[in-house]
This record gives C-alpha cells, structure tokens and sequence, in this order.
C-alpha cells in the first residue's frame, strides 16, 4: 500500500455524500481519485475522476480503497469486483442479502489478502462491549432477554426515493430486502445481535418474523421479530418507520436486578438499579468506519466492523425476506398525517406496544395489537 491510500466511492448522493465528505476529513491519509454515480460527480474536486458507472471505476483497478454505497443488490458482486481489483471495501449495510452471497464476498476477500468493512456504524462504538461486558457480568442478575426498539417516521415519498425503494425483490427477480427491519432500522437487529456476542449464522437457533406494512410497499414498515440464539438468549424487537415521530433507538438488557439501554447512535449506556432514582450513564468513543479500515490497511489494526462478523444479521435478513409478505396493518388503526409537502402513515399505539415487545419479548400479534387484526 502507498503512504497515501488512494480512495473511489460509488454512489455519491444522499447518503453517498456523508463518504465523500469522512474521506476529504482523513486529510493526507487518503487521496479522493475517483468516484461513481449516474447521477453525475456532485461536488468534488476537478482532478476527481467521475465515472457513471460503479463497475467502470472498480476496472481501472487503482484503488487502495472502495467504498460502496449503491442500492442493496449491488453490494455482493460489486465488493466481489472491488476485491479482486486489490481494493479492501468498505460496504454500505445491509451488506448482502443472503447466507450464500456473505460466504461468496467473504472467500474472495480472503482469496484477494484484502478486508471488507461494513457500514454498520454503532458497531464501531465502545459502548457495544460494555453492554456485553455488563449482561455477562451479572450486575444486572440473570439476563431475561435482550430488547430492541427503533422508531422513526417516514414519509411516503420515502418510499418512492427509488425503483427500488419499499421493494422485497427486483422485476428480474433478485433480492432488494428495503423494509423496516432490514434496510432503515438495520442497525438495531445489528447492535442487537452483537451485545448479545451473535456473529455467525450458526449463531441463530430459530427466528419468529411478524411483519406488517401500512405503506403501500410490498415490504415491512411495522414489525417485530424474536430471535432465538443458540447459546439461549433471546432477543425481541420491535422496528417500524410509522411512529409520529422520530425517537432515539435503543437495545434493552432486561435482567432479574435491574435493566439497561443502549442508544447505540448515541453511544450512551443507561444503568437502571433497583431503588435508584436515576440511572447511571455512561458516554462511549465511536471510530470512523473509514478512518477504520484506512488504519487496517496501512497497519494490520483489527477491523471495528469486518464482513465476518455480520453472518447473524444477514441470516435474520434472508429469514425475513424468505417469510410470507407483510400483512396490511387494520386500516382502522393507521392516520394518514400531513406535513409540508410529505404524508406519512401513523400506526395508532406503536410507540406503546414497541415498548411491550422489547420489555415482555413477545411480537405485536403475540401481544394482540389493534393492527395485526386484519381487515
């Protein structure tokens, strides 16, 4: 590798840019020499190359590093074509859509000696260990289960941001997997499953998917799912993009002696103890992804986030995909809200059964939720 690691980014807008803008941070560490997207360069330097096409920037072949952020089914032989070009990836989350294409990117990083680090940010935060280190610590008493509650609010222009927005697969029949579980509140299954030390998909003992949509979507945009490890434990969580509001994400650690959360953007663990009146807080230091995996490649440093790692998340993926489609949320219990320009769909209550599934374990239809009534 060269004192400086030359860097190429395909898919520049949107969320692209937040890429282009970590690596004009990394100062002289990295140079930015090309990026890909067929919606044109955006904003960057002149001596950028610009190329429309991913595929085409990859081929040149001069890329110490590339970083992936294109649509969901890109990502296995786009990182493929990277690797073998001698480039380490960094790649966007959901990484890939099923067991079979994690094994396939995987062997042709080890087959090219290069790394693939996935954009699963809050995995990169110190504060995943110390939940870990807490459940296992017996502070909290036997750990009962662990929790996972992201609500958010989405509009339905959101999901009609692309051709393949709001899709479970593609016109020519390919997995898109862009639902609630898997694509916009991915990083709550992922931080979830990694307090709980869940890596591999042999790691995953049974999962029970209860999946709902009140958009008109042929994915997921209200759901709860309970996971089931091999070593016992039990993880609940309940995601959706119909709340009335955004609230910060959170993983629950129930225990016998008290409970703990984990609001894994913000990298703060709240202690909950019998007879305190507040809780302990405790603020933890998060790596950048890229700054990351540029300091694995100049220094052998280990990887914050390295494709091995993430087999339990994509197997709950493939579960999901795999499960019979979304039911249509009880049009009785579901607003249709305005605001400026955008109309978002509102499922009555779901901020308080979301809570219940993350507390007592169990899914919406398990706990009996208006909407999982069908009309």
């Amino acid at each position: 590798m060269s004192a400086q690691l030359r860097v190429g980014i395909a898919g520049v807008h949107g969320h692209g840019r937040s890429h282009v803008e970590a690596a004009l941070a990394l100062g002289d560490a990295v140079r930015l020499v090309a990026v890909a997207d067929p919606r044109g360069g955006g904003d960057v330097d002149t001596d950028v190359r610009v190329h429309a096409d991913a595929r085409d920037m990859l081929d040149a072949g001069d890329l110490d590093i590339a970083i992936l952020s294109t649509p969901i089914p890109t990502h296995a032989d786009l990182a493929v074509r990277a690797l073998a070009a001698g480039a380490h990836v960094l790649l966007e989350k959901p990484p890939v859509v099923s067991t079979i294409e994690h094994d396939r990117v995987d062997a042709a990083a080890r087959a090219a000696g290069r790394s693939v680090q996935v954009g699963f940010q809050s995995l990169a935060g110190e504060g995943v260990a110390a939940a870990r280190d807490l459940a296992a610590s017996g502070e909290l008493g036997d750990l009962e289960h662990l929790g996972a509650v992201g609500l958010w609010s989405r509009s339905e222009q959101y999901w009609r941001r692309s051709p393949w927005a709001g899709r479970r697969h593609s016109d020519d029949g390919g997995v898109v997997a862009d639902g609630a579980v898997t694509n916009p509140l991915a990083h709550a299954v992922a931080t979830a499953l990694a307090i709980a030390g869940a890596r591999q998909a042999a790691d995953i003992a049974g999962i029970r998917a209860d999946l709902h949509r009140a958009n008109d979507i042929e994915t997921d945009d209200t759901s709860s799912l309970v996971i089931e490890l091999t070593d016992a434990t039990r993880i609940a969580a309940a995601l959706s993009v119909t709340a009335p509001r955004r609230h910060e994400p959170y993983v629950l650690l129930r225990g016998s002696r008290g409970h703990a959360l984990y609001f894994y953007t913000l990298d703060l663990l709240q202690v909950h103890r019998p007879g305190a009146v507040l809780p302990q807080a405790f603020q933890f230091r998060r790596a950048g992804l890229l700054a990351d995996l540029v300091s694995h490649a100049s220094r052998g440093t280990p990887l914050a986030v390295p494709l091995a790692d993430t087999g339990a998340f994509t197997r709950v993926l493939e579960h999901v995909v795999a499960s019979p489609p979304p039911r249509v949320a009880a049009s009785a219990h579901v607003s249709r809200v305005a605001r400026g320009d955008e109309a978002f769909r509102v499922v009555d209550g779901i901020e308080h059964w979301s809570e219940r599934v993350a507390w007592e374990g169990r899914t919406f239809s398990e706990l009996g939720a208006p909407w999982t009534v069908t009309d």
